[in-house]
């Protein structure tokens, strides 16, 4: 916990706005974003004039969006952070012997953000990138890391959530979920078929560090030459958890 006295209010608003942006909302008014930041209307305005003052939003005026600014972030990120280094080697190595599509991520609140990847683009769902943001009860990935914050924790996370149905296949009701979570906490994988986007099967293995903290997960998208996610488990679970303990002594 940060002490009150090194708490800068205004920074956490400043970013709460910005956060505010995503793929469902990319042109915020004031009033919109306030409601989203959980801020007032008039602060929301501010912190909105504020940042496209800095270059980090555009504006016609009544509306803002994000700019190409905001990228200097992820791009830091991407080219000085240890865990997308390490393990972009083993996604390339693996992407180049097989026609599927490999990708990490970790969590992020209730989703997962990949932070590399590699493969074939045809074969990633939509908006699969890095960087990109996906639904954490609906991926595999993300299955991988809340089975990983063990049972206290995941139940804190669950409790209260409404978990957006995307699909005809996602699991959505709060006991079938947290029995489907137990399931790969036991497992130690997982498996999910069509539930954040209609024809797309995954499976993710954890990456363990050598205390055996789950540090992100790894997961593998098929191709269009796999018709079911039981193929896919026989097929390449031994080639996640290979890399998986070649990767640990790094992590």
């Amino acid at each position: 916990m940060i002490a009150k006295v090194d708490y800068i209010e205004g920074m956490a608003r400043g970013l709460a706005v910005l956060e505010s942006f995503d793929t469902e909302r990319q042109r915020l008014n004031a009033t919109i974003a306030a409601q989203r930041a959980g801020i007032t209307r008039a602060a929301a305005r501010r912190h909105l004039l504020t940042l496209a003052h800095l270059g980090y939003l555009e504006s016609d005026g009544s509306h803002f969006w994000l700019s190409a600014k905001v990228l200097r972030f992820s791009g830091s990120y991407f080219a000085s952070a240890r865990l997308p280094r390490l393990l972009q080697p083993t996604l390339n190595r693996l992407a180049s012997f097989t026609a599927d599509s490999f990708s990490a991520a970790v969590l992020d609140g209730d989703e997962v953000v990949i932070v590399a990847r590699s493969g074939p683009s045809r074969v990633m769902a939509y908006g699969v990138h890095l960087g990109a943001r996906l639904p954490a009860h609906a991926t595999s990935t993300g299955r991988v890391l809340l089975a990983a914050l063990g049972k206290a924790a995941f139940n804190g996370w669950l409790r209260g959530r409404e978990l957006p149905r995307l699909t005809v296949h996602t699991v959505v009701e709060p006991k079938a979920f947290r029995s489907l979570v137990e399931q790969v906490r036991q497992q130690d994988f997982c498996a999910a078929s069509e539930e954040h986007e209609l024809g797309v099967h995954a499976l993710a293995v954890p990456l363990r560090d050598m205390r055996g903290r789950t540090v992100a997960a790894m997961n593998v998208v098929a191709g269009s030459h796999r018709s079911d996610k039981g193929s896919l488990a026989r097929d390449m679970l031994p080639v996640l958890q290979d890399a998986a303990r070649e990767l640990r002594p790094m992590l």
